[in-house]
């Protein structure tokens, strides 16, 4: 019985660090360039985006999710996002300021 914890154990703390390993991927690196709240969109210069299929770093503009988010950064903002393709295009989905 003593091992089948021990198994539970090891997996549950397994499926934690995949799970945090996941969401660290998902988190893109970049600069705010250009801020269009009217249209509710944002223009970041970006590494790599590989949770997007993006291998190269680049500069796109992307709408937002929240229009709030775009108040709480200004031009030359490093920031992590995190962004969705959809339809209508790519979208920020959750934004931070970098620490």
């Amino acid at each position: 019985m003593n091992h089948i914890i021990r198994i539970t154990a090891a997996l549950a703390l397994t499926l934690g660090v995949a799970t945090a390993a996941l969401a660290a991927g998902a988190s893109i690196s970049g600069e705010v360039k250009k801020i269009d709240e009217g249209a509710g969109k944002i223009t970041l210069k970006h590494g790599p985006a590989k949770s997007l299929g993006m291998e190269d770093p680049m500069t796109m503009v992307y709408r937002v999710k929240d229009p709030a988010m775009l108040k709480q950064v200004k031009v030359g903002d490093k920031v992590t996002f995190e962004a969705e393709e959809a339809a209508s295009g790519y979208t920020v989905t959750k934004m931070d300021k970098a620490k």
